[in-house]
């Protein structure tokens, strides 16, 4: 009889583990797992690479500023002799970008260039933003805004006076020297 209750909750453990294990991709585990590989590069950008000092920030502004903790970046160099590679990596991200746990904020034509901004949440509150851009003439780069409580209606207000703001050009200075 103990014999058949520890082989049903052996089995049952087993069960439980096989079922909690997903085969599916993260974006934060394919920005782990690349972050060392050829072709790759990624960059922790802190927040305080812009600065609003000599601007006027509304209150909505301000609370969309200060949700946000950090931001990271995954980027892959195309170059003649990696394009296979860049189409494989690219078919990645856009299957883990699938997923309908990330909601749909709008995609972006320009120049060659194509963008898609997405975030994971709710309606009202984002836990993280992802901006994916690719451009078959340098490669494709991933951004993840991570933060606490962030706002999407806010945070579109807090870019739209980024034009307002100063960037600190030196601290984004390894990431535009990966893509020359």
């Amino acid at each position: 009889m103990i014999q058949s209750i520890k082989k049903s909750l052996f089995s049952l453990l087993a069960l439980i583990m096989l079922v909690s294990c997903s085969n599916t991709q993260s974006l934060q585990t394919y920005f782990v797992d690349n972050q060392e590989t050829p072709n790759f590069t990624t960059l922790d950008i802190p927040t305080s690479i812009v600065k609003f000092e000599n601007t006027e920030l509304s209150a909505s502004e301000l609370e969309a500023y200060e949700s946000i903790d950090k931001l990271n970046f995954l980027g892959f160099k195309l170059d003649s002799n990696n394009l296979d590679s860049y189409k494989a990596e690219m078919n990645k991200v856009s299957s883990i970008l699938s997923d309908k746990k990330y909601i749909d904020l709008g995609e972006f034509n320009m120049q060659g260039s194509k963008m898609i901004v997405k975030y994971l949440g709710d309606n009202d509150i984002a836990d993280e933003f992802i901006i994916f851009g690719n451009s078959k003439d340098v490669g494709f780069g991933v951004l993840r805004v991570l933060g606490d409580d962030m706002s999407p209606a806010k945070l579109y207000m807090l870019a739209q006076s980024m034009n307002k703001a100063s960037v600190d050009q030196s601290q984004l200075q390894s990431l535009t020297d990966f893509f020359k």
